[in-house]
């Protein structure tokens, strides 16, 4: 924990560590507090694309937390940059919420259902059978498949529900075409990340409560690894995959406890 600690970088997930749903989760408050105090250099590096950063923001002040808009990026945003990288003005068929479309607008990607360069696909509530088949025409008309991250699941207030994955599967099927996926682990997301942040990566941390997208994306570049279990993850799910975080944590309020506990030892040492 000391080593954890002393990191002066910190990249963290947000659904399932800071909060479910529109609750925030136990020690978060604690934690952030924590960052700020120590001067860390901290970043929510989120899968979801749903939100724009400032919608992000707006939704953790009303849960009691005050952190600027330039903590936040999200899987929407590293699919805008690659995609207009990729192909500038592109133009795209996209399936997903406002975050998205934002961040492919300020990118001057250009939506375009009949005869698109890509498909993009988010998590979204307007995700039907009628779109489906429009993405599936337009890459068999040459559209190249993007999905914004590879989480099947995300944890909501309601319980487990289907995620970016999950959603493009039905159209990698029909198609036979595999989708290029931005977000965590894709090693691009992450080093974007570090950049943000100013720091190496032997100096940051990734905590998360996925082992198959937070988890390898940290050890696959070069971060410490800490494991939360505020999410989808428990320790029994741990043991399927064949590689460990560092550090396994009931969430991000044991740091915030254990760095006050230390800060209590220090005085009496002396």
């Amino acid at each position: 924990m000391e080593q954890l600690r002393n990191k002066k970088g910190f990249i963290c997930d947000m659904d399932g560590v800071i909060y479910h749903g529109n609750r925030i989760l136990p020690g978060v408050h604690e934690f952030v507090a924590w960052l700020q105090r120590e001067g860390k250099e901290f970043l929510f590096l989120t899968n979801g694309s749903g939100k724009t950063p400032r919608e992000l923001q707006q939704k953790l002040a009303k849960m009691g937390l005050d952190i600027d808009e330039k903590h936040f990026y999200t899987s929407a945003l590293a699919t805008a940059r690659f995609v207009a990288r990729q192909m500038p003005g592109a133009r795209a068929f996209v399936i997903g919420e406002p975050g998205l479309f934002h961040a492919l607008y300020e990118q001057g990607i250009t939506y375009d259902e009949n005869n698109p360069d890509y498909v993009i696909v988010g998590e979204g509530s307007n995700y039907n059978y009628d779109k489906i088949c429009q993405a599936v025409r337009c890459i068999q008309r040459g559209a190249r498949l993007i999905g914004t991250n590879t989480d099947l699941t995300a944890p909501s207030e309601s319980g487990i529900i289907p995620a970016c994955r999950a959603l493009v599967a039905p159209i990698e099927l029909t198609t036979g075409v595999e989708a290029y996926y931005v977000g965590k682990p894709n090693p691009l997301m992450m080093r974007t990340g570090l950049n943000l942040l100013g720091v190496r990566s032997q100096d940051a941390v990734m905590i998360g409560d996925r082992m198959d997208t937070d988890m390898v994306a940290g050890i696959e570049t070069g971060l410490d690894t800490v494991l939360v279990l505020s999410g989808v993850s428990t320790r029994e799910t741990v043991e399927r995959f064949p590689y460990r975080p560092r550090l396994i944590l009931n969430g991000v309020g044991d740091i915030a406890a254990a760095a006050a506990a230390a800060s209590e030892i220090e005085p009496m040492a002396q």
